[in-house]
């Protein structure tokens, strides 16, 4: 690729609608100090210095696509509490509209709060509910989107499972149906509990342990035969177009008909891998809106997924420094738009 190219990708990224639906949450971080262990039991003593709520699971890939700059709109559904109440809240501080949630009096918002000092991951609690919408919150969130698609231009759908329920079998199959008559493309972000309810889907990602369990397979992650033998036995259930495994310090695996391209992770230093798996689906599904080949996107992506991972908390990609790195380490390959 050329530097124009890879810029003249980046400023497509500007005219995309991106619609996210899926499990959002709130990441809640307690920052603090440690300088004595607790009296009452052999565990540290935490003085809070800051607290801060953040965009999670869905709304971290939302979070992710604006700071790409494209329009980014979510559908999910929380609580009716006062946790769904400072989830708007944060929605709203981040610029997003409210349009897309659903509040339901039958589930909580799910909240995953960390302690974390001097750079430390200390602890993680977690309030969340996981059974599958109800038939009402389902109808609710299916209006909803069909109102957005009806009323707005959508580039490409994301699904972000995170196995908390939103994301039934009748959502996804909905959706999937609406998105194919438009032709729209559509990404999904999987966990095992739907893992095959994707048929149809364009673009596939899970990771190398969601791979392995939704397929009831094993093999060494670096048995690349096996990889691809695997892939291609779940792109025979699934009929999606391409898939695109992330495979951690190893990198990214993207499958397209026959091509099969493997993106070597690149030297970083990791302080934390929280949302990694957020702004890789971001970078690929954009990329494949705007028209890129796998082999452009899985690179981008495996470029900004390692970026994230050199900042403590769950954070979105920087743009203009995944282009940069980008620029670096893709011009000259042999790839194409």
């Amino acid at each position: 690729m050329t530097k124009n190219e890879i810029t003249e990708l980046f400023s497509r990224f500007n005219n995309l609608t991106a619609l996210i639906i899926g499990d959002v949450m709130i990441d809640a971080y307690y920052w603090g100090k440690v300088d004595r262990i607790s009296p009452e039991a052999p565990v540290p003593i935490v003085q809070v210095q800051k607290r801060e709520n953040r965009l999670g699971g869905a709304a971290n890939v939302a979070l992710n696509v604006k700071h790409l700059g494209a329009k980014a709109i979510i559908a999910s559904v929380v609580g009716d509490g006062t946790k769904g109440d400072v989830f708007r809240s944060t929605l709203k501080e981040n610029g997003f509209s409210t349009e897309g949630i659903i509040d339901s009096p039958e589930r909580m918002t799910t909240v995953k709060t960390r302690v974390i000092s001097q750079g430390h991951h200390l602890l993680r609690i977690d309030e969340e509910i996981t059974t599958p919408l109800s038939s009402t919150d389902e109808r609710h969130l299916l209006d909803c989107v069909k109102a957005i698609l009806e009323r707005q231009k959508v580039d490409v759908i994301i699904f972000e499972d995170y196995n908390k329920g939103v994301l039934t079998e009748r959502v996804i199959s909905t959706v999937l149906n609406w998105a194919n008559e438009r032709g729209i493309p559509t990404a999904v972000d999987p966990k095992k509990d739907n893992f095959f309810s994707y048929r149809g889907a364009t673009l596939f990602k899970p990771n190398l342990k969601e791979l392995k369990e939704g397929l009831k397979l094993e093999f060494d992650k670096n048995d690349f035969k096996a990889l691809k033998s695997a892939i291609d036995h779940l792109e025979q259930q699934l009929a999606n177009k391409v898939t695109m495994v992330t495979l951690s310090e190893l990198g990214v695996v993207a499958n397209h008909s026959e091509d099969f391209v493997h993106e070597k992770a690149h030297k970083r230093e990791i302080l934390d891998v929280s949302g990694a798996g957020d702004t890789v689906i971001s970078v690929a599904s954009l990329a494949m809106a705007a028209g890129a080949e796998p082999s452009v996107y899985a690179a981008l992506a495996n470029i900004a997924g390692g970026l994230v991972c050199e900042k403590v908390g769950v954070v979105p990609v920087d743009k203009e420094l995944l282009m940069q790195e980008a620029i670096s380490k893709m011009v000259g390959e042999h790839m194409t738009l």
